[in-house]
Order: C-alpha cells, then structure tokens, then sequence
C-alpha cells in the first residue's frame, strides 16, 4: 500500500504484526467463541508510542486477507502510519491464539511462511520505506523480527549495519522456540550495535548467561543498557553511571504486551529527552497500564496521572498502587 508520508516520522517499528484469538477459560478443544485483536510486539510499541503523543510509523508486510485489513485499520485508529506496510497477495498474515486454563494463559502460534517473514534487504529500498527511515529520530525492533525468518535477520543486521542518523533501539524479546535449531549471532550482532537495548533479567539469563546488569552491559556493549526485572524494578546502565526505578504495584489481569508497553514508555522518555528516572516511571506507567487490561496492549494513563507521578516523590512512587480501570 502506499499513503503520502506523514509531516514527521518522530519513531519508526518495524516487526511482524499477529492477529490475536482469545478464547474464553478453559482447554482450546472446548472453546467455541474467540475475541479478536491486534499483537505482535513492534505493532504493540508503536500504539504506545502513538498513544503517548509521538508520531510514530509502523513498517512491515502484511497478507491480502481480513485480517491484515483488520491489523491495518485497528493502526490507523490508534494513530499509527501505515503507509509503508507492503500488502502480500500470496502469503497469509500471521496469527496466534490464547489459551486460558487453571488462571494461566499458554499461547499458540501460527506464523510460519507469514507475510512478515519474507522481509528481506531489500525491503528497506522501497522508496515508502528508506523515505521513513530518513525521517525517523529512532527505529526500535525486536529479537523476535530477527528469528521469523533468515531473510529478516539479514535486514535487521542491514538497517543496524548501515550508517544512520538514527538510534537504534532493539527489544531482545526471547523466544526459545523461534531459534531452535538456528545460530543466534545474529541477535548478537543485533544487540550489539544497538544504542538502547531493552531486556528482561529472566530471558537474559536463558539467553546470555547472566542476569547481572553489569555482566551484560559488558557484553552487549550497548551505550544504553535497560534491564527490566519483572514486578520488582528496572535499571539503566550507561557510561556514566545507572538509574534504578522500583515497579509500581499492580493488581495484574494478564501479562502479555506489558513489556512492549514499558518500551514504549521508556522510548517515549527518550526521545522527549527526559531525566532518565522519570524515562523509567514513564515506561512503569505504561506497563501497568497493560497489566490492568485483558488485551496486549491499552490506553496510557491520563497525562494529569503521568505528569504528577512522573514528578512525585520517591515515597509516593512506591505508595501507589494501580489497579483495573
């Protein structure tokens, strides 16, 4: 498809989109009825970044089917630029299902050979794309954009490898299931060249070893380094020093999509150049959002509820408590 350029390209995601299919508590064999929405990690980000005021451009390929048409539209209502979203006749938009039993949530994936997946190198020539790019102040991705395909792997390695004029911000987003049976030097590479690198101290420890932020900023080489520890807090290390925020308490409904929202946040922080600690509640705020909510992702607090945490005290940040809206 393609749509006049939007006037400024402030953020640029670039990953696979999934249509999502909940189904209601109990076994999958037993579910009749399914709720559908829009997921996929970068498309989550950038509805947050959209809904925190940052112009934001979403970039991937999507299947000529219902339910790209529904990936599209669902975009576009959260503010979102889709214009440079390549439409693929043959190949199907991706998908996944929830499944909910006994109070957890197990999901089933159905992507492979999906339209996301053959991104390639040269998909960054299109001219709606490289055009986006140029324009953008930050491109963020994922590990899991890396892993759908080698294809993929080879434009991340390309965007990340190429002078730029923008930051890099890659999410490790660790999926074990993508990469079994593949050599994951291309995440390596990936993270590495990266300027923010985003990831959680659990899958760190699957995937590199070590959950020590100093450990891994040593790795990854990174110039800004943010580790997230689930409910408990998330530091940021860079060459200057660190910055640690505790996580806010959250009466929890589901989950998935909270990370991408803390991205989102975090990212939305960095590029209005804020302190880094209020960068970090920024990117609490927002996950607890989506931790409040049934769905992958959902509407920021209101801006009188950020700016006045944003600027709170210390102990009134950790007396307050979020729950389902």
């Amino acid at each position: 498809m393609t749509e006049p350029l939007p006037e400024t390209a402030a953020a640029v995601c670039i990953g696979e989109a999934m249509i999502m299919l909940a189904g209601g508590p109990g076994p999958l064999a037993d579910v009749e009825v399914f709720r559908r929405s829009v997921g996929g990690a970068e498309c989550n980000v950038a509805g947050g970044l959209a809904a925190l005021g940052v112009p934001t451009t979403w970039i991937s390929r999507l299947g000529d089917d219902g339910f790209g048409q529904h990936v599209l539209r669902d975009l576009q209502q959260r503010g979102v630029d889709v214009g440079g979203v390549e439409v693929d006749a043959v190949r199907p938009t991706a998908l996944y299902v929830k499944e909910s039993e006994d109070g957890r949530s197990r999901m089933h994936y159905y992507r492979t050979g999906s339209a996301a997946a053959a991104m390639d190198p040269g998909f960054l020539d299109r001219p709606a794309v490289s055009e986006r790019l140029r324009q953008a102040r930050l491109v963020h991705t994922t590990g899991i954009t890396a892993a759908i395909s080698s294809s993929s792997a080879e434009m991340l390695e390309r965007l990340a490898t190429e002078p730029r004029s923008f930051l890099l911000s890659v999410d490790l987003n660790w999926r074990p299931m993508l990469w079994r049976d593949k050599d994951p030097a291309p995440l390596w590479r990936l993270l590495k060249a990266a300027d923010i690198v985003l990831i959680g101290a659990d899958e760190a420890g699957v995937f590199a070893g070590t959950s020590d932020p100093d450990e891994l900023y040593e790795r990854l080489g990174a110039k800004t380094l943010v580790v997230k520890d689930d409910a408990h807090t998330a530091m940021v290390l860079e060459p200057d020093g660190r910055t640690e925020v505790p996580a806010l308490t959250v009466d929890v409904v589901e989950t998935v999509g909270a990370g991408d929202a803390f991205a989102a946040g975090f990212l939305t922080g960095t590029l209005q150049e804020l302190p880094m600690a209020q960068r970090l509640r920024l990117g609490h705020l927002t996950a607890a959002a989506v931790l409040t909510a049934p769905e992958d992702h959902a509407p920021p607090p209101a801006p009188e509820v950020r700016e006045r945490l944003l600027h709170c005290t210390d102990e009134e940040w950790a007396a307050t408590k979020i729950g389902p809206a």
